[in-house]
């Protein structure tokens, strides 16, 4: 099998926009279906392991790593299966060769709790967030995860050769080298590097005793469990700071939207305010003042939710005016309407005409005003069509 560094699952064909050919998809999906069943394998035996252990409060410790292994498991599996439908034995076409790269290097959306059978998921999926990465960074962490529990619940041969378990544990550090230098500088950084170094110290120290002679079995097992447990929140850190990035493109697209949106409905605002008294006054929030898409993850979500709520604002205020400003028309058309209801109704007598004529007068100067006085203007309103009303029905 073609493994990655660390003998574990195996390394991915190309990257995410390149073409996957048939030769490179057969040697990957054959090397894949190797170890996903030999994965299975190890999972089971490490469910068993874990389900028997005799202190309840180990077995509850190892459920969240348990539940997040099985669930990795079965979301490789499914994409698995989803590139051998696409494979097709084979017959790869340009099209096919684009989608593979694309379901390998593409996005794999992980829920723990969907891994394991119903009746033996210990803690349900809700419980727990669902992780978006892609199918390399999966095996990866679950090469990770296995790793650790394996070595938190002792399970390798007590005669295993010591130095397959150190070469495994420098290779998992060369791993955690790659991993930081795609992390960006700062603080997080360098406390992932001085981890490192004491990494690479602590197996030195080991490597050292063991020519010596010394026992290290006790020395193996932390370090081992310390080097993967970093790697898995290496591999998450990166799956959420992809996430953050798309989140920063769907605010910064957001905040471009609501901008435009919030001009408009301000125009629309100003309009009301000079034709209409009374009018309405809603604030209009200028999401602009929220300022910039921050960089920190916390703030990119914090700030989504903020902006959610400025949408919701302005659908109020757009509402709003939009309705008041309706109610200006809708005077207006409904005048000419009666107008017209007037002059095309030869039972009204002239002395009715002579009545209607000061409220129509008083109506149409009310309407004509700026701002439109909207209480004497409905008042009329209804005077007006009242009167018309009755002296076209009199006869009925």
């Amino acid at each position: 099998m073609t493994t990655g560094p660390a003998g574990g699952a195996p390394r991915a064909p190309g990257r995410l926009g390149v073409p996957v050919g048939a030769a490179e998809a057969l040697r990957y999906l054959t090397d894949l279906g190797l170890w996903i069943d030999d994965r299975r394998k190890q999972l089971d035996a490490i469910d068993a392991a874990a389900l028997n252990a005799p202190n309840q409060t180990d077995r509850d410790a190892l459920t969240h790593d348990m539940t997040v292994s099985m669930a990795l498991w079965k979301a490789i599996h499914d994409r698995y299966e989803l590139l051998k439908v696409t494979f097709d034995s084979g017959r790869v076409g340009a099209v096919q060769a684009e989608q593979l790269s694309t379901l390998i290097w593409g996005r794999l959306d992980v829920t723990p709790g969907v891994g394991r059978d119903a009746e033996r998921a210990r803690v349900p999926s809700a419980a727990e967030g669902a992780l978006a990465v892609s199918l390399p960074e999966a095996c990866r962490l679950s090469d990770a995860m296995t790793s650790s529990l394996r070595a938190r619940l002792a399970l390798e041969p007590s005669g295993l050769d010591i130095g397959i378990r150190v070469k495994a544990i420098r290779e998992g550090i060369e791993r955690l080298r790659d991993q930081i230098a795609l992390t960006p500088p700062g603080a997080a950084r360098d406390k992932n590097s001085a981890d490192l170094i004491g990494f690479q110290q602590r197996l030195f120290d080991v490597t050292e005793r063991a020519k010596r002679g010394g026992d290290v079995g006790g020395y193996l097992g932390p370090l081992e469990i310390d080097v993967a447990g970093r790697e898995r929140d290496l591999i998450v850190a990166a799956s959420r700071r992809h996430e953050s990035e798309r989140d920063a493109a769907t605010a910064r697209t957001l905040i471009t939207e609501l901008a435009a949106r919030g001009d408009a409905i301000r125009a629309m605002q100003t309009q009301c305010l000079a034709s209409l008294n009374p009018a309405p006054k809603l604030a209009v929030p200028d999401v602009r003042a929220l300022g910039a898409v921050p960089d920190d993850p916390d703030a990119v979500d914090a700030l989504l939710a903020r902006l959610q709520l400025v949408s919701r604002a302005l659908d109020q205020a757009h509402e709003t005016y939009a309705r008041a400003l309706g109610e200006r028309d809708q005077l207006l058309g409904l005048m000419g309407a009666l107008d017209a209801q007037a002059a095309a109704s030869p039972e009204i007598d002239a002395q009715e005409r002579a009545d209607l004529a000061p409220l129509r007068a008083q109506l149409a100067d009310a309407l004509a005003s700026t701002p439109i006085p909207l209480v004497r203007a409905r008042a009329l309103m209804a005077a007006y069509q009242s009167y018309l009303q009755a002296v076209t029905r009199k006869g009925l």
